[in-house]
């Protein structure tokens, strides 16, 4: 194990605006109008299974993964189905969703909730439940868990992470989570570690969260394959690459996956997720997030259910501050998430934060930018190693090859490090998506006319 990845930063954390609420439930009210996008998580989108006018239960499949890298998307409220209709989505796009009309009695589906006799399970049998369940990462950018716990040689998994780190800025949902259900997660990772008989389970939190570890270290004791290791803070501690080089001490290329490398990382809320189905037959269907900013009246971290509305969880927290206007809302961290361009968008599996500003810092960074100091800097924050500057000025003049082949530039993941150290104020993190999706959309397009490029 290593003490700490190469590069990082450390932006003011804001933690203590929301840290010490305790997780809250929201339950939209009756007439509400629950929103579930097809594509909430990496790989094809879910295919409905419902149609207009057809009754719904909480728990119940409502749509079903359409392929080996897909999931099924859960219903989590009571009532209608009144469309299957493209809506405005978090990325801004308009996708394919079902339109649920909520009657708020949050009637289940059959078995939804129901202590399960786990002894007689199969490891096959839990991946079944893990993936009828429509688990996905719920840390990141919402992987199949069902496909990531199945991976071509079980055996040679050597780690199984939880990754309780929760390094960006202002969120503090997993954080609670941990503390107020640290004999769940533990008992999550434990059904997880059935799978791999030569792993060990790491539970990886950083120091700056003290009552969770005490709570997941109490809830972890006397489990042997179990321990708990706080980690310094720094930014993105929490990503999934920064995580295995620390704990497994192993650096890899975004071309490979974790299991190619012998380890298997799940958020702390995937876990939970786990133990929920595997235990009680509760698909996923809420989880856990955090509203937060200078903006934001009563910051809180919630129990919210897919398919809410933004708009509702902000007034569910109060709305604004008195005489505060909002200027930029955020789903996410403020490091690696995204601008919202409406309140009025669905929430889905994956979302982790809303943070309400008053000042949109991007916009005065902007106005401040001047030409690259070619200072390095950005080189020495980058966790993957990469050179920054260089990605940047081969972007402007359009070069995919250098790009790609000497620079290694398809191995940013995007992190914000660069942009957060640039004195300059360079937009160098929005630069290498918009670079990353050209080429991949070149190589896409390549591919589908038989082309080598």
């Amino acid at each position: 194990m290593k003490k700490t990845f190469r590069g990082g930063v450390h932006p003011k954390e804001a933690k203590e605006l929301s840290r010490d609420r305790a997780l809250l439930e929201f339950r939209p009210e009756a007439g509400t109008e629950m929103v579930y996008v097809l594509a909430q998580h990496i790989g094809k989108p879910a295919k409905a299974v419902v149609k207009k006018n057809d009754p719904v239960l909480v728990g119940q499949c409502i749509a079903e993964a359409d392929g080996f890298v897909s999931a099924n998307i859960i219903c989590s409220c009571s009532g209608t189905v009144k469309a299957v209709e493209k809506r405005r989505t978090i990325a801004g796009s308009m996708l394919e969703c079902i339109v649920v009309e909520n009657d708020g009695e949050y009637r289940t589906a059959e078995g939804v909730g129901e202590k399960r006799d786990i002894s007689g399970l199969t490891n096959d049998d839990l991946i079944r439940i893990v993936r009828e369940a429509g688990i996905v990462g719920l840390g990141g950018a919402g992987f199949p868990t069902s496909v990531k716990l199945a991976p071509k040689n079980p055996d040679a998994i050597k780690y199984v992470i939880a990754n309780g780190a929760e390094c960006e800025p202002y969120l503090t949902c997993n954080d609670r989570l941990m503390q107020e259900n640290a004999e769940e997660i533990a008992e999550g990772l434990e059904l997880t570690l059935r799978l791999f008989p030569n792993a060990e389970g790491v539970v990886a939190i950083e120091k700056n969260k003290p009552e969770a570890i005490a709570a997941m270290e109490k809830a972890c004791a006397g489990k042997e394959k179990i321990s708990v290791r706080a980690l310094p803070t720094k930014y993105p501690q929490g990503g999934e690459r920064c995580l295995i080089s620390v704990i497994a001490g192993i650096d890899f290329p975004t071309s490979k996956l974790p299991a190619d490398v012998g380890c298997i990382v799940d958020n702390v809320g995937t876990l939970y997720a786990i133990r929920q189905a595997v235990m009680y037959g509760e698909p996923l269907y809420r989880h856990v997030m955090t509203v937060s900013g200078n903006a934001a009246k009563n910051p809180q971290n919630l129990i919210v259910r897919d398919g809410t509305s933004f708009s509702a969880i902000a007034e569910f927290c109060g709305g604004l501050k008195e005489g505060m206007e909002l200027k930029k809302a955020i789903c996410g961290g403020p490091m690696m998430g995204l601008t919202l361009s409406s309140l009025d968008i669905p929430i889905h599996k994956t979302t982790n934060g809303l943070l309400l500003f008053s000042e949109d810092e991007v916009e005065k960074s902007f106005a401040q930018m001047t030409a690259c100091l070619h200072c390095g800097r950005c080189t020495t924050v980058c966790p993957q190693g990469l050179n920054p500057g260089m990605m940047a000025e081969t972007a402007e003049k359009g070069d995919y090859e250098r790009y790609e082949k000497k620079l290694y530039g398809l191995e940013c993941v995007a992190c914000g490090t660069c942009s957060y150290i640039c004195p300059a104020k360079r937009p160098l993190t929005q630069t290498f998506k918009q670079f990353k999706a050209e080429i991949l959309a070149k190589k896409r397009a390549a591919a589908a006319t038989g082309g080598s490029k």
